[in-house]
This record gives structure tokens, C-alpha cells and sequence, in this order.
């Protein structure tokens, strides 16, 4: 009955974050899947891979239907004795988003309990937590594996500060396990900042052992780090292994090429940019949206127009024909049709990375509330993630990262590391709320006007500062361009409405969560209607704010969810030929996997391409190298014709796939490589690079006669058959794309060397006569990485046993005694 009684608390929290995630996301009661546009793509590029595992019970590993074949790796394969995995589905037991919204909740509990919270304080800290509108937001546009990872990061928090806290066995239990899940979500972003933050809390723990020689518990607490890391590296060995195998391939990597498409020389042989890693960087000013939601606009979309809007009142003014205005029903459709209210300094946000009045509040209060020292390192952690999301406009700091600091410079969106505040500040103003009540009156009365003095001095200021924003937008130009100069002067009197409005709003939350804490210490509210209060008002802040940008309206019947693609008649005239062959849509390009979703397509949508995909596009197809396109085995290009109507076009000179060609052309350099296909004929010569296959160039012509064939005979993503019948020794190159890491070729079944050829193909030497050629892949990475993970999930249960163990023994002892 004692231990009933301990836990009933947390049983019950946990039960409220079933009820809220269900209650908040409730058109999943209603079967009822949400639109997630980022999710719609993958289904397109997964398509092949999904059905073939249907059909087979099997993966494949590879898909042909994007970007001219790749590895599925990052396109949600399943790999064996991935235990993490199924644990991580057990525990995400509710329907898609609402699981992501209760993991959000669950692990920000466990950190704040474990941090000496009390259940009622935890609980509304967890909703807090998981209502910030960035978190949100992100699963609205379906930045699931991101929302995955940020779920987990508190839990990872949570046993690296209980180990920190010299609780050797639980925090080393808790943070393996957690740290296993976190890599299982497989957002490799995330959780790198991740790491970032725990280094910098850990530079300050670091600082407290050195000034008190404590070294053994320094030495105690690495061995944990390290025991625990490589145990939940292990037992997700094979999608990481995997994943960087692939991103050597990827556009993530350096590119191998000195020139730029335009013939210029590259200033960095970088994968990305400078611009492109800081393309999306968080303002300055634009900073405060964390305390107040719409003082730069909000979204970048479209915010839900008001009648009173300077906007509204313009367009009813506007008339249309003789004697015609438009009417207000017309003026708030045409206000709401996307027009950007946001004017901040990133080209588009879904919506602003709001924390909360309460939140921040509640923030300031813990400087002056919370006497453990812990809290600076939070503090560190917070101030840490906001420098760095500002990217380019605090280049001090971000070159520094960019240049020195390892891995930093594969990834974009730096404005995204703001997450990790996002964890640190409610941390910190659980903590602060919690402390407030543990103080004496005089102490608690200085806090709350201090507090209170700084946060509605900084709504204050806020609103003085008012005329030195100019309330111009990046994309202002073209609006006024498309629109007008009167449009454009009420669009800007609506976003200065919006800065003052919400401005009042904060001030507003700010007001009656002191007030509410001051009747406390009058002794005119218990300390459990206090918090009850304050809870209330900090998640009613969230709620509504949210509401604005992802509800009910996002929703949608299932099987358009899993349908999320319908054929056009283009579509469904291409899927009349049943040949083997490649789409290209030109108006999807590299950044639309609809066409992938029906077709085997040379597009698709991925944060990572085939990188010697996205060049011969940069360099080759995007100047109508046709010798390309066929070499690519493009046979219909889909155009949009004057009418807006997708057209099929057939494209009869397409090499097929695979050929025998004549003539070899020898280079020594990717750069040669890729200029030599500018002047190729593909379908009679091929290039190869000596450098990489010395073996694949002992001749450079072959004698190629009408009577050679060699065609496709079985396809699967990952087995392609061929039947070659040739009097003469022959070079084919096969339409399918090079990977050296997994696919095999065999004649006659026994293995055979084959080669890169014409930059990204396949070639193979095939003897004279009538052969049987196969390609299968066969990955070893999935082999190898599959037996670490078991060995690694074996070893992380005797760890858990061992662990539970050691505490019943030591808490049997302490009983005793």
C-alpha cells in the first residue's frame, strides 16, 4: 500500500498526458490522420520500399523509384534485432501526433521529478513543455523524426544530471536507456545538439569538481558516460552505421568537384555553404517571440485575419467594378490567402518559437527563488542555444562552431538548436516555482518584485521601442510590386497592431501570475489553488497560441493521409507502358517525390540526396544535356503545357537499361569525369575515372555489332536480372545508379568486379557469348550491424538486472540497519 500510495501520483500524471495528448489532438478518436506535409513526401519516395515489404515480408534496403535509385536507410528501413525500436513503439502506444505529444510530456516529467519536484509542479511544467508552440509546430508540418528526438532529449538530461549528481547506478541506467532511444529516433541533428548542450552543462559541473578535487567522482562519472554511450550506440549499430555509410554518398558530404556548374572554381570544397548552413538563422530582435508570439508577425503563412484589420478595411475599399466593393467576407479570404504578416529576418517560418508569458515569468523568478546551484548550469545551457541560433547575425561565435568544431558544418537551419533553450527555460521555471514556495515571506517578497519588476519592465520597454522597428519584411518588395503601396502601408499598420496586442497579452499573463503568487504570500491562496492557478494560465497561454497554427483543420480522413498522392492523367497514360524506364517532372524537380510515389523517378524529396545525383542535375540536366537524360534512361518527361495540365512527353531516345558501348574514355579526375559527359555520346561511348578503377580500363575500344542485346529479364528494388547475348567481349553500362557499398554483380552467379562509369552508372565487362547477369544487394553494413545490436541489447539488459540489483541490495542493507 506504500509503494501504491508513492506512485499513484505519477500514475496519475501520466494518465492526464494520455487524456491532454488525445484531448488536444482529438480528431484521432474520429480515425482521422493529420496532414503532414514533410510526411506526404516520404510516403511518395517509401512507396516502392513499403509495398515490396508487403508483398514479401522482407526489406529491400534499396529503392528505384527516387532520385534514380538509393539506400532506404533514411527512408524508415527496418532492420533486425533493432529491440530499441520496439521498445520506443511500445512506449509511443497513442495515435500519430498525439504520441509524440505525450512523449513530450512524459520525459520533461521524469527530468523535472527527477530534479526534486513535486508531481502537481511537474506535472504542469511537462504541459508547459510540450505545448511550446515550436514543438507544435513542428508536428504539424511533419518534422516527426525532429519532434522524436527533442522528446527524448530531457530524459538524456535527466540521467547526465543525476549521475553529476554522484546517483551513480540509476543516472547510468536512465541515461543508456534514454541515449538509446534518443539515436533510435534518428534525428542526427537533434541529437547532436544534444551533445552540445550536455558538454556545456558539463563544462560547468566540471568547473565545481576541479575547485573541489573531487577527481574520483570525475573518473566514476566519465567511465558511466562512456559505458552508457557505447552501449546505446551499439544497440543502434546498424541504422548508424548505415546512415554514415550512405551520407559519404550524400550531399552532406564534400563534393569532389573544383568548379562550379557555371565553369567557376569552387571557393570551398565544403558540402554546404556558408549560406546554406546559416540560411535559416534566428534574428536578434526576433528573439523576444519566445516571450511575446506575433511581435515580428507570426507565421510567415498566414495568421487567421481579423475584422479589424488595417488589411481588411483597404481591400473593402478597393472597387472592383462600377458601383462594386469587395465585402468583408471577400476582404478576410483574400487577407488569409497567404499574405506574410511576419517580418523578421529568416525567408519563412511556420510559426513563432513561443515559450510562454508564464514560462518566462517564471524564469526570471528562479534567478532569485532557486538557491541550488544546478540552475546555472540550465542557465549556461539556455544562453548557450540562443547565441548559436543566431547564426549568421552573431558570426563571432558561429564561424568558430563552423570552422573548429566537428560535424557542425553537415547541417542547416541553425535557428533549430533554439530547442534545446526550449528545454532549458521551462527546466528552469519549474524550478523557480517550486523554490518560491520553500522560501521565507521576506525572501519570497523580494524575488516577486524583482521578478516582476524585469519581466514588465522588458513589456514596457518593449512598447517605448516600438517606433525603432520598421515592421518591413524580407519579401515586402514583392508584395508591394504585386499589390500596391496602400496594401502594403496596411499590411504594416496590421503588423504593428499585432506587436502591441500581444505585447499587452504577455503583460497581461505576466500580471496575474504575480498577482496570484502575492495573494500566496498574503496567506489568500493555499500553496496546491497557487499552482493550480499558475499552471492553468501558463498551458492556457500555450494552448491557445498553438491552436492558431496546428487544430482540428489540420486533419484529415485517413485514406487521404495514406493516399496522399492521386494519378494525374499523365500518370496513369505513363503507367500504360510496363517497360522499365525513369520519369523525370520538371516542375517537381529534386524537391517533389510525387512522381516517385507512381513511378520510378529521377526526382524525390530528402534532406540528403545522391550527391553525384544532385550534380549531374546541377551540372548536366539543368542545361538539356539529352546524352544524359538518356543515359539515365529518362523515357517521359512530365511538363505542365499553357492550361496548367501535366503532359507526358516520350522521350524515344532513351538508352533503355543497360547497353554495350564502343568506346571508353579514360579521365583521371572527377572534374574530367563530369566535363567529359558535356561532349559524350552516351549510348556509344563511356568514361571512367583511372584513378578509382585501374582494372576497369585494360582497353578502350569494343567491338559492338547489331546482334549484341543485353536486356532486363527481373526486377526487385534490390535484384535486377539481365540476359546478355553478344559474339564479342562487350562493356556494358547498366542505367542503374553506382554504389559500391552493397550491390554485388554476378555472371553465371559468380561474383564479378563491375565499376562506376559515366560518373554515377554502372559498367561491367561481360565475355563473349550468351550470359546470365545479376545484381543483388546485399549490404554488409545491415550484417555486421545487426549482430553488434543483439550482442549490445544483451549487454544493456545485464546491465539494467545488475543495476536493479545493486539497489535492492543497498536499500535492503540500509533497512536493515
Amino acid at each position: 500500500m506504500k509503494n501504491l500510495n508513492r506512485f499513484y501520483p505519477h500514475l496519475l500524471a501520466i494518465l492526464g498526458f494520455v487524456i491532454i495528448s488525445l484531448i488536444y489532438f482529438y480528431p484521432v478518436l474520429q480515425g482521422k490522420k493529420i496532414y503532414q506535409s514533410d510526411i506526404a513526401q516520404y510516403t511518395g519516395m517509401a512507396k516502392e520500399q513499403n509495398d515490396f515489404r508487403k508483398e514479401t515480408g522482407e526489406e529491400p534496403y534499396w529503392t528505384n523509384s527516387a532520385f534514380g535509385g538509393m539506400p532506404t536507410y533514411q527512408l524508415g528501413a527496418k532492420y533486425p534485432h533493432n529491440y530499441v525500436k520496439s521498445l520506443d513503439e511500445a512506449i509511443r502506444f497513442l495515435p500519430r501526433p498525439a504520441d509524440y505529444l505525450f512523449l513530450y510530456f512524459l520525459g520533461f516529467y521524469i527530468l523535472l521529478t527527477t530534479l526534486k519536484t513535486d508531481p502537481l509542479k511537474a506535472f504542469f511544467g511537462a504541459l508547459a513543455f510540450g505545448f511550446s508552440t515550436y514543438l507544435i509546430v513542428i508536428l504539424g508540418v511533419g518534422h516527426n523524426a525532429k519532434a522524436h528526438a527533442i522528446a527524448y532529449m530531457p530524459l538524456v538530461i535527466a540521467g547526465f544530471v543525476m549521475v553529476m549528481q554522484k546517483k551513480y547506478v540509476k543516472g547510468g541506467l536512465l541515461m543508456m536507456l534514454a541515449t538509446a532511444l534518443e539515436l533510435s529516433a534518428n534525428h542526427i541533428q537533434m541529437t547532436y545538439y544534444l551533445f552540445l548542450l550536455l558538454l556545456a552543462m558539463g563544462i560547468w559541473f566540471l568547473v565545481g569538481i576541479v575547485k573541489n578535487k573531487e577527481y574520483k567522482h570525475l573518473a566514476i562519472s566519465l567511465g558511466i558516460f562512456v559505458v552508457a554511450g557505447l552501449v546505446a550506440l551499439g544497440t543502434n549499430a546498424t541504422n548508424l552505421m548505415a546512415t554514415s555509410e550512405y551520407a559519404k554518398y550524400s550531399t552532406r558530404n564534400d563534393s569532389e568537384l573544383t568548379f562550379e556548374p557555371d565553369g567557376k572554381p569552387k571557393a570551398s570544397k565544403n558540402a554546404m555553404t556558408y549560406e546554406y548552413i546559416t540560411d535559416y538563422s534566428y534574428g536578434i530582435a526576433e528573439s523576444l517571440d519566445l516571450i511575446s508570439p506575433r511581435l515580428f508577425g507570426g507565421s510567415s503563412g498566414h495568421e487567421d485575419p481579423q475584422d479589424d484589420w488595417h488589411l481588411v478595411e483597404f481591400l473593402q475599399q478597393q472597387q472592383v467594378a462600377e458601383g462594386q466593393y469587395i465585402t468583408k467576407e471577400q476582404a478576410l479570404q483574400i487577407a488569409g490567402s497567404g499574405i506574410p504578416t511576419y517580418w523578421g529576418d529568416q525567408y519563412s517560418v511556420a510559426a513563432p518559437a513561443y515559450i510562454g508569458a508564464v514560462v518566462f515569468f517564471l524564469f526570471v523568478l528562479a534567478l532569485f527563488a532557486e538557491p541550488r546551484k544546478i540552475k546555472w548550469a540550465f542557465l549556461v545551457g539556455a544562453i548557450f542555444s540562443l547565441l548559436l541560433s543566431w547564426g549568421k547575425y552573431f558570426p563571432l561565435l558561429t564561424n568558430f562552431f563552423i570552422d573548429y568544431f566537428p560535424m557542425y558544418n553537415k547541417f542547416r537551419a541553425v535557428a533549430s538548436i533554439q530547442v534545446l533553450l526550449e528545454v532549458c527555460i521551462p527546466v528552469l521555471s519549474v524550478m523557480g516555482l517550486y523554490s518560491f514556495f520553500t522560501l521565507d515571506k521576506e525572501k519570497q517578497w523580494n524575488a516577486l518584485w524583482k521578478t516582476s519588476a524585469i519581466t514588465l519592465g522588458t513589456v514596457a520597454l518593449l512598447f517605448v521601442c516600438k517606433g525603432m522597428f520598421s515592421f518591413a519584411g524580407l519579401n515586402d518588395g514583392a508584395i508591394t510590386e504585386a499589390y500596391g503601396q496602400e496594401f502594403m502601408d496596411a499590411l504594416r499598420m496590421d503588423r504593428k497592431t499585432m506587436y502591441s496586442a500581444d505585447l499587452l497579452r504577455t503583460g497581461f499573463f505576466i500580471l496575474i501570475t504575480a498577482a496570484t503568487l502575492w495573494f500566496f504570500t498574503k496567506q489568500r491562496l493555499s500553496q496546491t489553488t497557487a499552482v493550480i492557478l499558475i499552471g492553468l494560465f501558463m498551458v492556457g497561454d500555450l494552448f491557445f497560441v498553438d491552436k492558431r497554427y496546428v487544430d482540428g483543420d489540420n486533419f484529415q480522413a485517413a485514406s487521404k493521409i495514406d493516399i496522399p498522392f492521386q494519378p494525374t492523367t499523365a500518370d496513369l497514360q505513363i503507367m500504360q507502358d510496363t517497360s522499365y524506364y525513369r520519369v523525370f517532372d520538371i516542375d517537381g524537380s529534386l524537391n517533389s517525390a510525387r512522381a516517385s510515389y507512381f513511378h520510378k523517378s529521377l526526382g524525390g524529396y530528402h534532406a540528403a540526396k545522391p550527391r553525384k545525383l544532385q550534380q549531374l542535375f546541377e551540372y548536366q540536366l539543368a542545361k538539356n544535356n539529352m546524352s544524359v537524360l538518356n543515359m539515365l534512361n529518362v523515357k517521359y518527361v512530365i511538363q505542365t503545357d499553357e492550361e496548367g495540365k501535366e503532359v507526358p512527353t516520350l522521350n524515344n531516345q532513351a538508352n533503355g537499361n543497360a547497353w554495350f558501348v564502343s568506346n571508353l574514355r579514360i579521365v583521371n579526375t572527377p572534374d574530367e569525369e563530369m566535363r567529359a559527359l558535356t561532349r559524350m555520346d552516351s549510348k556509344t561511348t563511356a568514361v571512367v575515372n583511372k584513378s578509382k578503377f585501374p582494372d576497369a580500363v585494360t582497353k578502350t575500344s569494343f567491338v559492338v555489332d547489331s546482334t549484341a542485346t543485353i536486356k532486363l529479364t527481373a526486377y526487385e528494388p534490390n535484384y535486377l536480372k539481365y540476359i546478355s547475348n553478344n559474339t564479342n567481349e562487350g562493356l556494358a553500362i547498366f542505367s542503374e545508379m553506382y554504389y559500391a557499398e552493397g550491390w554485388n554483380a554476378y555472371i553465371d552467379g559468380k561474383l564479378t568486379p563491375h565499376f562506376e562509369a559515366d560518373y554515377a552508372l554502372r559498367g561491367l565487362k561481360v565475355p563473349a557469348g550468351k550470359h546470365t547477369v545479376e545484381f543483388k544487394f546485399e549490404p554488409q553494413v545491415i550484417k555486421t550491424g545487426s549482430t553488434i545490436s543483439l550482442v549490445s541489447f544483451i549487454l544493456m539488459l545485464g546491465l539494467i538486472g545488475f543495476g536493479v540489483y545493486t539497489e535492492r541490495k543497498k536499500k535492503s542493507e540500509t533497512t536493515v540497519n
